[in-house]
């Protein structure tokens, strides 16, 4: 008798080790893993971005020289005092470069954030309130998406002047008014919900139902589109400085590289159009890998089954046999 019920009190622990839950990691950890094991582009886009984020945190300590030192070795090639080079006023190129990568973090960061911003405002008031204030909105926006961005940009340059938090505030606006239209269609997808009609039964406000019902089921939306448009802004700072409007002289900058020595002097050093070029093309390519992995693994509809954020596929099938 007490064999029998050794016995079945051992088979009942293993089915119960059997049926057990694995550890779970947390979300970053997890989400970091899967990042790693599903989408390899996306693992290489992340370490472009981190690269480029600690380049711009530390190039006063990453960079050979100051910015802006110049020297007699002017057009000068790799060398062992200067690893890519120097420009036509002497300075070292590859310190160019990690001047340039703050910039772009800088720029990219602060672009993005504004057009995050705007992008809600606009996007989920627009969905929540609805009725005439949505019919006027989504005009405005309409009309706004029919003038080219580079107008627009310049346009807005060219009033508030030249500079940083400028460029930030040109690029950052025009971009959240567009990018409104991604956060209303999320808002839309969940404004009827059940949860939102409670909120609005107990007299929840509109800022309310936002702050607390909405925006933290549309986040990994915001996430998404906060990775994959840090690229974009990154790339009209530089068409900005290509063209004249960016960052003030002095000031070390990819687009500007490219448009002043590099243009000028291409034919006779190629290396000045080359590496800015190449910096801006690895950081497009980084962000948009990384974004657009992020968008596979936090997009619901695309989670493959209750075996990605769930118990395992394998460990249900064995409580159902049992």
């Amino acid at each position: 008798m007490g064999k029998g019920t050794k016995m079945a009190g051992d088979a009942s622990n293993t089915c119960n080790e059997a049926i057990a839950e694995p550890k779970r990691h947390s979300f970053l950890v997890d989400l970091l893993i899967r990042l790693w094991k599903e989408k390899p582009l996306g693992t290489i886009g992340l370490v472009i971005v981190l690269v480029l984020l600690l380049t711009g945190i530390f190039a006063d300590l990453l960079a050979p020289y100051p910015m802006g030192k110049t020297s007699w070795d002017m057009l000068q090639g790799p060398s062992a005092q200067h690893l890519l080079g120097t420009d036509n006023l002497g300075r070292d190129e590859l310190s160019n470069i990690i001047y340039g990568a703050r910039v772009s973090v800088i720029i990219g960061l602060s672009a993005t954030a504004l057009t995050t911003v705007v992008s809600i405002i606009i996007g989920a008031l627009s969905a929540l309130i609805g009725g005439k204030f949505d019919l006027v909105m989504q005009r405005f926006v309409d009309a706004w998406l029919c003038i080219p961005g580079m107008l627009i940009l310049l346009i807005m340059v060219s009033i508030m002047g030249k500079g940083m938090w400028q460029i930030i505030v040109a690029i950052g606006l025009p971009m959240g008014i567009g990018g409104s239209r991604m956060i209303r269609s999320a808002v839309l997808a969940i404004k009827e919900n059940i949860y939102v009609d409670a909120g609005r039964a107990i007299g929840c406000s509109t800022w309310t139902l936002l702050y607390r019902h909405i925006l933290p089921n549309i986040m990994p939306v915001i996430i998404i589109g906060f990775s994959m448009m840090i690229g974009g802004a990154i790339l009209m700072e530089a068409s900005l400085s290509f063209l004249g409007f960016g960052v003030p002289p002095g000031v070390s900058s990819w687009g500007s590289m490219l448009s002043q020595e590099g243009r000028a002097y291409m034919e006779i050093a190629p290396a000045l159009a080359i590496w800015p070029g190449l910096a801006l093309t690895l950081v497009v390519f980084g962000t948009n890998m990384f974004g657009d992995a992020l968008r596979d693994l936090l997009d619901p509809k695309l989670k493959g089954g209750l075996g990605r954020y769930g118990r395992s596929t394998k460990k249900v099938k064995i409580r159902a046999q049992l």
